[in-house]
Protein backbone atom coordinates (compact mmCIF):
# COMPACT_ATOMS: atom_id res chain seq x y z
CA UNK A 1 0.00 0.00 0.00
CA UNK A 2 1.17 3.47 -1.00
CA UNK A 3 2.04 5.53 2.24
CA UNK A 4 -0.65 7.72 4.03
CA UNK A 5 1.37 10.72 3.37
CA UNK A 6 1.95 10.22 0.10
CA UNK A 7 -1.61 9.21 -0.82
CA UNK A 8 -2.84 12.32 1.46
CA UNK A 9 -0.36 14.16 -1.66
CA UNK A 10 -2.27 12.32 -4.39
CA UNK A 11 -5.79 13.10 -3.42
CA UNK A 12 -4.95 16.35 -3.16
CA UNK A 13 -3.90 16.39 -6.23
CA UNK A 14 -6.79 14.85 -8.22
CA UNK A 15 -8.90 17.37 -6.30
CA UNK A 16 -7.27 19.96 -7.95
CA UNK A 17 -7.53 17.79 -11.41
CA UNK A 18 -11.00 16.73 -11.10
CA UNK A 19 -13.31 19.56 -10.76
CA UNK A 20 -16.59 20.57 -12.15
CA UNK A 21 -17.32 22.66 -15.40
CA UNK A 22 -19.92 24.10 -17.15
CA UNK A 23 -19.46 24.84 -20.68
CA UNK A 24 -15.78 24.15 -22.79
CA UNK A 25 -12.96 25.06 -19.92
CA UNK A 26 -10.96 26.92 -22.18
CA UNK A 27 -13.88 29.42 -22.80
CA UNK A 28 -15.13 29.28 -19.16
CA UNK A 29 -11.22 29.93 -18.70
CA UNK A 30 -11.18 33.39 -20.35
CA UNK A 31 -14.84 34.14 -18.98
CA UNK A 32 -12.89 33.49 -15.19
CA UNK A 33 -10.24 35.70 -15.60
CA UNK A 34 -12.79 38.39 -16.80
CA UNK A 35 -14.33 37.96 -13.91
CA UNK A 36 -11.63 38.35 -11.99
CA UNK A 37 -10.42 41.60 -13.80
CA UNK A 38 -13.89 43.10 -13.41
CA UNK A 39 -14.00 42.16 -9.59
CA UNK A 40 -10.28 43.87 -9.74
CA UNK A 41 -11.99 46.74 -11.36
CA UNK A 42 -14.68 47.04 -9.27
CA UNK A 43 -17.10 48.35 -11.54
CA UNK A 44 -18.77 47.08 -15.12
CA UNK A 45 -15.94 47.68 -17.89
CA UNK A 46 -16.48 49.82 -20.36
CA UNK A 47 -13.94 48.11 -22.70
CA UNK A 48 -12.16 44.63 -22.13
CA UNK A 49 -8.89 43.85 -24.54
CA UNK A 50 -8.16 39.81 -24.43
CA UNK A 51 -4.85 38.39 -25.16
CA UNK A 52 -4.76 34.87 -25.49
CA UNK A 53 -2.10 32.27 -26.53
CA UNK A 54 -2.72 30.37 -29.82
CA UNK A 55 -3.99 27.09 -27.85
CA UNK A 56 -6.85 28.84 -26.29
CA UNK A 57 -7.85 30.63 -29.35
CA UNK A 58 -7.86 27.42 -30.91
CA UNK A 59 -10.15 25.92 -28.42
CA UNK A 60 -12.31 28.53 -27.71
CA UNK A 61 -13.35 29.40 -31.60
CA UNK A 62 -15.93 26.83 -32.56
CA UNK A 63 -17.67 25.56 -29.05
CA UNK A 64 -21.01 26.73 -27.84
CA UNK A 65 -21.06 28.77 -24.45
CA UNK A 66 -23.99 27.33 -22.37
CA UNK A 67 -27.03 28.31 -22.56
CA UNK A 68 -26.42 31.38 -25.12
CA UNK A 69 -27.42 29.71 -27.84
CA UNK A 70 -23.70 31.38 -29.68
CA UNK A 71 -20.52 30.06 -30.27
CA UNK A 72 -17.06 31.31 -29.06
CA UNK A 73 -15.16 33.70 -27.26
CA UNK A 74 -16.94 37.27 -27.23
CA UNK A 75 -19.98 36.10 -25.43
CA UNK A 76 -17.86 34.19 -22.79
CA UNK A 77 -16.18 37.25 -22.37
CA UNK A 78 -19.17 39.56 -22.32
CA UNK A 79 -21.04 37.45 -19.49
CA UNK A 80 -17.39 36.96 -17.60
CA UNK A 81 -17.87 40.84 -17.24
CA UNK A 82 -21.72 41.09 -16.67
CA UNK A 83 -22.45 37.94 -14.00
CA UNK A 84 -19.17 36.11 -13.56
CA UNK A 85 -17.95 35.22 -10.08
CA UNK A 86 -14.20 34.13 -9.56
CA UNK A 87 -15.36 32.29 -6.50
CA UNK A 88 -17.33 29.74 -9.03
CA UNK A 89 -14.08 28.91 -10.88
CA UNK A 90 -15.02 26.71 -14.09
CA UNK A 91 -18.80 26.93 -13.06
CA UNK A 92 -18.11 30.93 -13.78
CA UNK A 93 -21.24 31.47 -15.87
CA UNK A 94 -23.84 29.43 -13.90
CA UNK A 95 -26.21 32.92 -12.75
CA UNK A 96 -27.11 33.37 -16.23
CA UNK A 97 -30.37 34.32 -16.99
CA UNK A 98 -32.53 35.18 -20.35
CA UNK A 99 -32.01 39.09 -19.15
CA UNK A 100 -28.04 38.91 -18.62
CA UNK A 101 -27.61 37.00 -22.03
CA UNK A 102 -29.45 40.18 -23.88
CA UNK A 103 -27.02 42.37 -21.88
CA UNK A 104 -24.14 40.43 -23.01
CA UNK A 105 -25.45 40.92 -26.57
CA UNK A 106 -25.44 44.04 -26.93
CA UNK A 107 -21.80 44.44 -25.07
CA UNK A 108 -20.66 42.97 -28.16
CA UNK A 109 -22.91 44.61 -30.31
CA UNK A 110 -20.89 47.85 -28.96
CA UNK A 111 -17.86 46.63 -30.27
CA UNK A 112 -17.13 46.79 -26.74
CA UNK A 113 -14.42 43.65 -26.77
CA UNK A 114 -11.25 43.18 -28.53
CA UNK A 115 -9.49 39.71 -28.54
CA UNK A 116 -5.75 39.26 -30.07
CA UNK A 117 -3.32 36.93 -29.87
CA UNK A 118 -0.64 37.03 -27.52
CA UNK A 119 2.72 37.49 -28.78
CA UNK A 120 6.16 36.25 -27.29
CA UNK A 121 4.75 33.85 -25.20
CA UNK A 122 6.02 30.28 -24.90
CA UNK A 123 3.53 28.93 -22.28
CA UNK A 124 0.40 27.35 -24.27
CA UNK A 125 -2.33 28.03 -21.86
CA UNK A 126 -2.04 31.94 -21.14
CA UNK A 127 -4.85 34.56 -20.69
CA UNK A 128 -4.69 37.71 -19.92
CA UNK A 129 -7.46 40.70 -19.47
CA UNK A 130 -7.77 43.81 -19.63
CA UNK A 131 -10.84 45.70 -18.29
CA UNK A 132 -10.66 49.55 -18.40
CA UNK A 133 -13.59 52.40 -17.38
CA UNK A 134 -12.63 55.64 -17.37
CA UNK A 135 -9.54 56.53 -16.02
CA UNK A 136 -9.36 53.12 -14.32
CA UNK A 137 -7.98 49.96 -15.35
CA UNK A 138 -7.51 46.46 -14.08
CA UNK A 139 -5.78 43.45 -15.41
CA UNK A 140 -5.68 39.79 -14.54
CA UNK A 141 -3.84 36.34 -15.85
CA UNK A 142 -4.21 33.17 -15.92
CA UNK A 143 -1.52 30.94 -17.44
CA UNK A 144 -0.13 27.34 -16.48
CA UNK A 145 -3.74 25.95 -15.48
CA UNK A 146 -7.41 27.07 -16.23
CA UNK A 147 -7.74 28.36 -12.83
CA UNK A 148 -4.45 29.26 -12.09
CA UNK A 149 -4.48 32.47 -11.60
CA UNK A 150 -0.58 34.53 -12.07
CA UNK A 151 -0.33 37.45 -8.97
CA UNK A 152 0.34 40.84 -9.63
CA UNK A 153 4.31 40.56 -9.34
CA UNK A 154 4.44 37.48 -12.09
CA UNK A 155 2.28 39.53 -13.97
CA UNK A 156 4.71 42.59 -13.77
CA UNK A 157 8.10 40.41 -14.46
CA UNK A 158 5.80 37.66 -17.20
CA UNK A 159 6.67 34.85 -15.14
CA UNK A 160 3.91 32.78 -16.88
CA UNK A 161 5.13 29.74 -14.11
CA UNK A 162 4.49 32.30 -11.03
CA UNK A 163 1.04 31.39 -9.35
CA UNK A 164 -1.36 32.89 -6.49
CA UNK A 165 -1.82 31.01 -3.82
CA UNK A 166 -4.37 33.57 -2.50
CA UNK A 167 -6.71 33.77 -5.11
CA UNK A 168 -9.17 31.34 -4.05
CA UNK A 169 -9.92 30.01 -7.66
CA UNK A 170 -6.37 28.12 -7.45
CA UNK A 171 -4.44 25.68 -5.25
CA UNK A 172 -0.75 26.23 -6.85
CA UNK A 173 0.46 25.55 -3.40
CA UNK A 174 -0.31 21.80 -4.22
CA UNK A 175 2.82 20.38 -5.50
CA UNK A 176 2.10 17.98 -8.11
CA UNK A 177 3.45 13.97 -7.35
CA UNK A 178 5.19 12.89 -10.27
CA UNK A 179 3.32 9.79 -11.12
CA UNK A 180 4.66 6.77 -13.18
CA UNK A 181 2.27 3.58 -13.70
CA UNK A 182 2.98 1.56 -11.24
CA UNK A 183 2.15 4.23 -8.66
CA UNK A 184 -0.99 5.28 -10.63
CA UNK A 185 -2.03 1.36 -10.10
CA UNK A 186 -0.77 0.71 -6.45
CA UNK A 187 -2.83 3.97 -5.14
CA UNK A 188 -6.00 3.00 -7.48
CA UNK A 189 -6.41 -0.75 -6.11
CA UNK A 190 -5.02 -0.49 -2.52
CA UNK A 191 -5.77 2.85 -0.99
CA UNK A 192 -8.65 2.88 2.07
CA UNK A 193 -12.35 2.92 0.29
CA UNK A 194 -13.07 5.80 2.17
CA UNK A 195 -10.45 8.07 1.13
CA UNK A 196 -11.14 7.52 -2.54
CA UNK A 197 -15.22 7.14 -2.84
CA UNK A 198 -15.12 10.75 -3.78
CA UNK A 199 -14.29 10.21 -7.17
CA UNK A 200 -17.99 8.74 -8.07
CA UNK A 201 -18.92 12.58 -8.12
CA UNK A 202 -17.59 12.11 -11.11
CA UNK A 203 -20.11 9.31 -11.99
CA UNK A 204 -22.99 11.56 -10.78
CA UNK A 205 -22.00 14.56 -13.41
CA UNK A 206 -20.98 12.78 -16.50
CA UNK A 207 -23.41 10.22 -16.59
CA UNK A 208 -26.04 12.67 -15.67
CA UNK A 209 -24.77 14.71 -18.96
CA UNK A 210 -25.21 11.94 -20.84
CA UNK A 211 -28.98 11.29 -19.70
CA UNK A 212 -29.77 15.10 -20.03
CA UNK A 213 -28.18 14.86 -23.91
CA UNK A 214 -30.41 12.34 -24.86
CA UNK A 215 -33.47 14.47 -23.79
CA UNK A 216 -32.58 17.01 -26.17
CA UNK A 217 -30.82 18.09 -29.48
CA UNK A 218 -27.21 18.70 -28.79
CA UNK A 219 -24.11 19.23 -31.67
CA UNK A 220 -23.91 16.23 -33.69
CA UNK A 221 -26.71 14.56 -31.73
CA UNK A 222 -23.80 11.24 -31.68
CA UNK A 223 -24.86 10.03 -28.72
CA UNK A 224 -28.89 9.46 -29.90
CA UNK A 225 -27.82 8.41 -33.44
CA UNK A 226 -26.43 5.44 -32.04
CA UNK A 227 -29.43 4.51 -29.82
CA UNK A 228 -31.45 4.73 -33.04
CA UNK A 229 -32.81 1.24 -35.01
CA UNK A 230 -30.50 2.08 -37.75
CA UNK A 231 -27.13 2.12 -35.73
CA UNK A 232 -28.23 -0.65 -33.43
CA UNK A 233 -28.81 -2.96 -36.45
CA UNK A 234 -24.96 -2.48 -37.40
CA UNK A 235 -23.55 -2.15 -33.36
CA UNK A 236 -26.60 -4.46 -31.69
CA UNK A 237 -27.71 -3.50 -28.00
CA UNK A 238 -24.56 -4.40 -26.75
CA UNK A 239 -22.35 -2.91 -23.88
CA UNK A 240 -19.86 -1.51 -26.92
CA UNK A 241 -22.94 0.28 -28.22
CA UNK A 242 -24.19 1.60 -24.62
CA UNK A 243 -20.32 2.74 -23.97
CA UNK A 244 -20.25 4.88 -27.03
CA UNK A 245 -23.61 6.09 -26.68
CA UNK A 246 -23.91 7.19 -22.85
CA UNK A 247 -19.59 8.77 -23.72
CA UNK A 248 -20.27 10.90 -27.31
CA UNK A 249 -23.82 12.17 -25.67
CA UNK A 250 -22.15 13.62 -22.85
CA UNK A 251 -19.73 15.71 -25.47
CA UNK A 252 -22.54 16.36 -27.78
CA UNK A 253 -24.35 17.92 -24.36
CA UNK A 254 -21.16 20.02 -23.46
CA UNK A 255 -19.74 21.05 -26.93
CA UNK A 256 -23.27 22.20 -27.89
CA UNK A 257 -24.25 24.48 -25.25
CA UNK A 258 -25.96 22.82 -22.17
CA UNK A 259 -25.63 24.50 -19.11
CA UNK A 260 -25.12 20.69 -17.89
CA UNK A 261 -21.89 20.47 -15.55
CA UNK A 262 -19.73 17.94 -16.39
CA UNK A 263 -16.68 16.73 -13.86
CA UNK A 264 -13.40 17.95 -15.89
CA UNK A 265 -9.91 16.01 -15.53
CA UNK A 266 -7.25 18.25 -15.60
CA UNK A 267 -8.81 21.23 -17.09
CA UNK A 268 -11.02 19.40 -20.10
CA UNK A 269 -14.94 18.33 -19.50
CA UNK A 270 -14.20 15.92 -22.60
CA UNK A 271 -11.02 14.41 -20.70
CA UNK A 272 -13.05 13.69 -17.62
CA UNK A 273 -16.30 12.14 -19.84
CA UNK A 274 -13.79 10.21 -21.49
CA UNK A 275 -12.41 9.00 -18.37
CA UNK A 276 -15.54 8.49 -16.37
CA UNK A 277 -18.37 7.25 -18.60
CA UNK A 278 -16.89 4.11 -20.57
CA UNK A 279 -15.85 3.19 -16.65
CA UNK A 280 -19.37 3.38 -15.46
CA UNK A 281 -20.85 2.12 -17.98
CA UNK A 282 -19.20 -1.14 -18.18
CA UNK A 283 -19.31 -1.53 -15.03
CA UNK A 284 -22.94 -1.59 -14.40
CA UNK A 285 -23.34 -4.19 -17.26
CA UNK A 286 -20.62 -6.42 -16.17
CA UNK A 287 -22.31 -6.47 -12.92
CA UNK A 288 -19.02 -4.86 -11.26
CA UNK A 289 -19.45 -4.24 -7.39
CA UNK A 290 -19.02 -0.16 -6.19
CA UNK A 291 -15.93 -0.61 -4.96
CA UNK A 292 -14.41 -2.15 -8.05
CA UNK A 293 -15.67 0.95 -10.18
CA UNK A 294 -14.76 3.45 -7.83
CA UNK A 295 -10.78 1.53 -8.02
CA UNK A 296 -11.29 1.38 -11.71
CA UNK A 297 -12.64 5.27 -11.67
CA UNK A 298 -9.24 6.36 -9.92
CA UNK A 299 -7.63 4.44 -11.85
CA UNK A 300 -8.47 6.18 -15.10
CA UNK A 301 -8.53 9.53 -13.95
CA UNK A 302 -5.45 8.92 -12.46
CA UNK A 303 -4.01 7.90 -15.14
CA UNK A 304 -5.09 10.71 -17.28
CA UNK A 305 -3.76 13.12 -14.72
CA UNK A 306 -0.21 11.31 -14.99
CA UNK A 307 0.24 11.18 -18.77
CA UNK A 308 -0.95 15.09 -18.88
CA UNK A 309 2.23 15.84 -16.57
CA UNK A 310 4.48 15.14 -19.59
CA UNK A 311 1.96 16.43 -22.43
CA UNK A 312 0.89 19.39 -20.84
CA UNK A 313 -2.42 20.93 -20.57
CA UNK A 314 -2.78 21.69 -23.59
CA UNK A 315 -1.07 20.58 -27.14
CA UNK A 316 -1.65 19.73 -30.38
CA UNK A 317 -2.29 15.90 -29.50
CA UNK A 318 -5.92 15.31 -29.28
CA UNK A 319 -7.18 15.19 -25.01
CA UNK A 320 -9.32 12.06 -25.88
CA UNK A 321 -6.11 10.12 -26.47
CA UNK A 322 -5.36 10.76 -23.20
CA UNK A 323 -8.43 10.01 -21.33
CA UNK A 324 -8.90 6.72 -23.70
CA UNK A 325 -5.76 5.57 -22.36
CA UNK A 326 -7.41 6.19 -18.62
CA UNK A 327 -10.99 4.71 -19.84
CA UNK A 328 -9.09 1.19 -20.80
CA UNK A 329 -6.92 0.82 -17.87
CA UNK A 330 -10.21 1.33 -15.91
CA UNK A 331 -12.02 -1.23 -18.24
CA UNK A 332 -9.24 -3.80 -18.26
CA UNK A 333 -9.19 -3.48 -14.21
CA UNK A 334 -13.17 -4.27 -14.29
CA UNK A 335 -12.57 -7.12 -16.40
CA UNK A 336 -10.02 -8.17 -13.90
CA UNK A 337 -6.83 -7.36 -15.18
CA UNK A 338 -3.85 -6.96 -13.19
CA UNK A 339 -0.98 -4.80 -13.24
CA UNK A 340 0.27 -6.74 -16.48
CA UNK A 341 -2.74 -6.62 -18.29
CA UNK A 342 -2.69 -3.04 -17.70
CA UNK A 343 0.26 -2.16 -19.09
CA UNK A 344 -0.55 -3.71 -22.24
CA UNK A 345 -3.50 -2.03 -22.45
CA UNK A 346 -2.10 1.24 -22.06
CA UNK A 347 0.79 0.04 -24.87
CA UNK A 348 -1.47 -1.05 -27.16
CA UNK A 349 -3.65 2.43 -27.28
CA UNK A 350 -0.21 4.44 -27.76
CA UNK A 351 0.33 1.88 -30.80
CA UNK A 352 -2.76 2.75 -31.84
CA UNK A 353 -4.11 6.58 -31.57
CA UNK A 354 -1.26 8.78 -31.15
CA UNK A 355 -1.06 11.50 -33.73
CA UNK A 356 -5.06 12.29 -33.41
CA UNK A 357 -4.63 16.00 -33.62
CA UNK A 358 -6.62 18.54 -31.64
CA UNK A 359 -8.16 21.18 -33.58
CA UNK A 360 -10.22 22.99 -31.41
CA UNK A 361 -12.92 22.00 -28.86
CA UNK A 362 -16.38 21.96 -30.96
CA UNK A 363 -19.19 19.87 -31.67
CA UNK A 364 -17.36 16.95 -34.12
CA UNK A 365 -15.45 16.46 -30.99
CA UNK A 366 -17.99 13.73 -30.08
CA UNK A 367 -16.67 11.84 -33.14
CA UNK A 368 -13.29 11.76 -31.53
CA UNK A 369 -14.26 10.65 -28.31
CA UNK A 370 -16.17 7.78 -29.70
CA UNK A 371 -12.85 6.64 -31.66
CA UNK A 372 -10.98 6.81 -28.28
CA UNK A 373 -13.41 4.82 -26.47
CA UNK A 374 -13.72 2.32 -29.09
CA UNK A 375 -10.16 2.14 -29.29
CA UNK A 376 -10.09 1.70 -25.48
CA UNK A 377 -12.53 -1.36 -25.48
CA UNK A 378 -10.34 -2.39 -28.29
CA UNK A 379 -6.99 -2.35 -26.14
CA UNK A 380 -8.45 -3.79 -23.10
CA UNK A 381 -9.98 -6.60 -24.77
CA UNK A 382 -6.37 -7.68 -26.36
CA UNK A 383 -4.79 -7.23 -23.08
CA UNK A 384 -7.31 -9.64 -21.95
CA UNK A 385 -6.07 -12.46 -24.34
CA UNK A 386 -2.42 -11.84 -23.50
CA UNK A 387 -1.70 -9.79 -26.71
CA UNK A 388 0.05 -6.79 -26.36
CA UNK A 389 2.27 -4.64 -28.99
CA UNK A 390 5.79 -5.33 -28.51
CA UNK A 391 8.43 -2.79 -29.13
CA UNK A 392 9.39 -4.07 -32.37
CA UNK A 393 6.89 -2.01 -33.42
CA UNK A 394 6.36 1.66 -33.93
CA UNK A 395 6.55 3.92 -30.81
CA UNK A 396 5.69 1.27 -28.05
CA UNK A 397 8.91 0.43 -25.23
CA UNK A 398 8.76 -2.53 -23.13
CA UNK A 399 8.81 0.00 -20.85
CA UNK A 400 5.46 1.07 -20.38
CA UNK A 401 6.17 4.71 -18.61
CA UNK A 402 8.85 4.80 -21.50
CA UNK A 403 5.83 4.19 -23.86
CA UNK A 404 3.86 7.01 -22.08
CA UNK A 405 6.75 9.52 -21.92
CA UNK A 406 7.22 8.88 -26.00
CA UNK A 407 3.57 9.77 -27.02
CA UNK A 408 3.87 12.84 -25.01
CA UNK A 409 6.99 13.91 -26.61
CA UNK A 410 5.35 13.32 -29.90
CA UNK A 411 2.38 15.61 -28.25
CA UNK A 412 4.36 18.22 -26.45
CA UNK A 413 7.01 18.73 -28.64
CA UNK A 414 7.07 17.22 -32.12
CA UNK A 415 3.76 18.67 -33.08
CA UNK A 416 4.04 21.76 -32.13
CA UNK A 417 4.36 22.77 -36.04
CA UNK A 418 0.90 20.73 -36.45
CA UNK A 419 -0.64 23.25 -33.88
CA UNK A 420 0.83 26.08 -35.60
CA UNK A 421 -1.07 24.67 -39.00
CA UNK A 422 -3.99 23.82 -37.51
CA UNK A 423 -4.29 27.42 -35.71
CA UNK A 424 -3.67 28.61 -39.41
CA UNK A 425 -5.96 26.82 -41.56
CA UNK A 426 -8.53 27.54 -38.78
CA UNK A 427 -8.26 31.18 -38.71
CA UNK A 428 -7.84 31.86 -42.57
CA UNK A 429 -11.30 29.85 -43.43
CA UNK A 430 -13.44 32.38 -45.19
CA UNK A 431 -16.85 32.70 -43.57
Amino acid sequence: MVDKELRERIIAMVHREVVPAIGCTEPMCVALCTAKATEKLGCRPEKIEALLSANILKNAMGVGIPGTGMLGLPIAIALGAIIGKSDYQLEVLKDLTPETLEEGKRFIAENRIAIKQKEGISEKLYVEIICTAGDKKASAVIAGGHTRFMDDEACLKGEASKTSKTSGTCSADIADVPLNLRLVYDFATTTPLDEISFIMEARTYNMNAAREALKGNYGHNLGKSIERPLSKGIFGDSIYCHIISRTASACDARMGGAMIPVMSNSGSGNQGICATNPVCVYAKENENTEEELIRALMLSHLTAIYIKQSLGKLSALCGCVVASIGSSCGITYLMGGDYERICASVKNMVANLTGMICDGAKPSCSLKITSGVSTALLSALLAMEGKCVTSSEGIVDDDVDKSIHNLTSIGADAMCKTDDMILNIMTSKEN
